[in-house]
């Protein structure tokens, strides 16, 4: 039955009798970061270490395999020069700790470059290859080569994913069309290894390419084995410049959900794999810091139920360099974690939702800036709430009254929040007065500031079910866990 809506509150009702849907947890399969050599890293291991064991993720993806930097292939004496060693050392890393790669297969070797483009202070060359048969001799060699030292069983678990944002001209110099050869050719290098390795793209920023590039794989007998792409709330309106508040304001309360709707319909019966997705695509924005993109990260997953099979937020960690590397503890980078692994509120709603089950029940009501969402696994029932609203758009405190029915006797009930009083270390940073460099006091402090504890909610008798009650501020997010006797 429909809630009835009065100023300031909002009420839900679910029956826990009625049938559930799967909820399969797909924001887990992978989680994005910044460029390969970052991989090397001892704190960079032990924060992908944390955000595996915490969050789920079974997969990670970075830029940059086949730079320079890493040695894969580079020139000397004019010859080409293959070493896999830097390579080898991430994969044996990821697979020791239960985790696989998402190979993003990119930037060009310089030796194969068509030009001198390149993308960050890292140089990662954009050019397409001068030669496209060194570019799949270069291919074959590492493939086989992983294919050699972890076998055809765990290879088949990885993903190849044919280079980055090539629609966009600062990943890729050449056209739609040298991308597709360029596709091709990368992906006939990889099935000749073993025809069961999963290749795909066209890993385009903002939803782009889809339909053209599976009209291309069907005309030319071309395996995709997936598709690929990226999407930001930010992406579609450059006509606020560099205002990442505006560009958010001006988006569609639900923007993700009606791209990933249309990239569902155009990928016809392939999985969809965002690669990429955030809470903006500012490497520098505040708001990856603070409650918002807490509340923005959970509606954003739970609408996109049904829609894709893997999707990578970008990206686990602050250990980020494409511009340069920062020194501030809080500076709006990217990252669930910052520079100290300390966890800020997006990593949080990670984390409550890394906990809630795998079965998704009807709910009935509806509220301008609260969701609710029900999800159950074998002996607990998770209410998920959020209050959001976009930048510049008015949001208020709401009490929320939830009923239950069909639930049975409840043994427990504990709740865990996320908002401006609660897991919101940079808060307490700004109250130390915002330093640079951290003392080791001031660590411990920060990292005990970001926890979102559990605290015991009252839970009433109504009618035949039983009745939640809280308060849930602007930019909130509260799990309700209830717990049910035998």
């Amino acid at each position: 039955m429909p809630a009835q809506h009065q100023e300031g509150s909002a009420v839900f009702r679910c029956d826990l009798g009625k049938a559930s849907q799967p909820l399969p947890h797909f924001w887990e399969h992978t989680v994005g970061s910044c460029h390969a050599t970052l991989a090397l890293r001892a704190d960079w291991q032990t924060q992908l270490a944390r955000a595996h064991r915490e969050l789920g993720f079974r997969h990670v993806r970075f830029h940059g395999i086949l730079d320079d930097d890493m040695g894969t292939l580079v020139c000397e004496g004019g010859q080409p020069l293959y070493s896999f060693f830097n390579a080898d050392q991430i994969m044996d890393f990821l697979l020791s700790i239960g985790m696989r790669p998402f190979v993003e297969l990119s930037f060009m070797p310089a030796m194969l470059s068509s030009g001198p483009r390149t993308v960050f202070h890292y140089r990662g060359n954009v050019t397409p290859p001068r030669d496209y048969r060194a570019w799949a001799e270069l291919i074959s060699r590492l493939v086989a080569h992983w294919v050699q030292r972890y076998g055809h069983e765990e290879v088949r678990q990885w993903y190849f994913e044919v280079w980055n944002e090539p629609n966009l001209a600062a990943f890729f110099s050449g056209s739609q069309s040298d991308y597709f050869v360029l596709y091709q050719c990368t992906v006939e290098a990889i099935k000749a290894i073993d025809p069961s390795l999963r290749v795909g793209g066209p890993a385009t920023a903002a939803n782009g390419w889809i339909a053209e590039f599976l009209q291309f794989c069907a005309s030319h007998a071309v395996p995709a084995d997936f598709v690929s792409t990226h999407h930001y709330p930010t992406d579609a309106f450059g006509q606020h410049g560099d205002d990442t508040a505006a560009q958010l304001a001006a988006s569609p309360r639900s923007a993700l959900r009606e791209q990933a709707r249309t990239v569902r319909r155009e990928a016809g019966e392939r999985p969809v794999f965002y690669t990429e997705w955030g809470t903006s695509s500012n490497a520098r924005d505040v708001l990856h810091d603070e409650p918002y993109a807490a509340s923005f990260i959970i509606k954003t997953v739970l609408e996109a139920q049904g829609l894709v099979e893997a999707y990578s937020y970008w990206t686990f960690s602050d250990i980020f360099e494409e511009n340069y590397f920062p020194s501030v503890p809080f500076h709006g980078g990217f990252g669930l974690l910052n520079l100290h692994g300390i966890p800020k509120p997006a990593y949080r709603a990670f984390e409550l939702l890394y906990e809630i089950g795998s079965e998704t029940l009807p709910v009935f009501g509806a509220h301008p800036t609260v969701d609710c969402w029900v999800v159950r696994d074998a002996r607990t029932v998770t209410v998920l709430l959020t209050n959001y609203a976009q930048p510049r758009h008015a949001l208020r405190a709401q009490r929320v009254r939830i009923t239950l029915t069909g639930a049975g006797s409840v043994a427990s009930a504990s709740v865990r929040r996320i908002d401006a009083e609660h897991a919101n270390p940079k808060r307490l940073w700004l109250e130390m007065g915002s330093p640079e460099y951290l003392s080791a006091a001031q660590r411990e402090s920060l990292a005990a500031a970001s926890v979102s504890a559990r605290t015991p909610l009252p839970v009433c008798a109504d009618g035949d079910g039983v009745c939640i009650e809280l308060t849930l501020p602007p930019l909130g997010v509260a799990a309700v866990r209830l717990g049910f006797a035998d």
